[in-house]
């Protein structure tokens, strides 16, 4: 089984100072999380897969943990400085720093919120006006129902008395 889990591993290798730090890790996060960054060093090519034996023994044996191999002997790390006795070149002339870009402008949101803040006193005023008037509405439809009931009283009574008018009317013609 530890074999299985050891040909899963891969060895990748990123430069720390003066040295490479070498991991053996299931995946490229998983080398950057052991290297402790977040930041993608693969993609800004800071950091890469390593094939050759040589390299990848030591961190296969010890997986997860960062192995630092010198980049050079300390001689040749010595030997690369620049020398105290020539004349050091000068820095190159500082890049002016990068004007501020203004602030975003909060216009357009301020637009926007206000567009909606009067849709809504317009909403609200219109269904003020719609309440009235349903009251309104309600009101005369109460007084044409009472005026209908009373007018329907009245007739009822012309037609009871009309009827009560023929009745009579029959019954003596019948006696006649």
């Amino acid at each position: 089984m530890a074999k299985k889990a050891q040909k899963k591993l891969k060895v990748y290798r990123t430069a720390i100072g003066f040295h490479d730090a070498y991991v053996a890790a299931p995946s490229k996060k998983a080398a950057l999380a052991a290297w402790g960054t977040t930041k993608d060093l693969f993609a800004r090519h800071a950091a890469e897969l390593v094939e050759d034996a040589a390299l990848t023994a030591e961190p296969l044996a010890h997986p997860g943990e960062v192995i630092k191999r010198a980049r050079g002997t300390a001689a040749e790390q010595l030997a690369a400085l620049p020398d105290k006795a020539q004349p050091r070149k000068t820095s190159p002339k500082p890049v002016p720093a990068r004007k501020a870009s203004p602030r975003p402008s909060r216009a357009n949101v301020d637009r926007a919120e206000q567009a909606l803040a009067d849709a809504e006193q317009r909403h609200e005023t219109e269904m003020a006006v719609l309440r009235r008037e349903e009251k309104a509405l309600a009101k005369r439809r109460r007084k044409i129902a009472d005026a209908h009931q009373a007018e329907s009283r009245k007739l009822q009574g012309k037609i009871d008395a009309a009827r009560d008018d023929y009745e009579t009317a029959i019954a003596r013609w019948l006696d006649s």
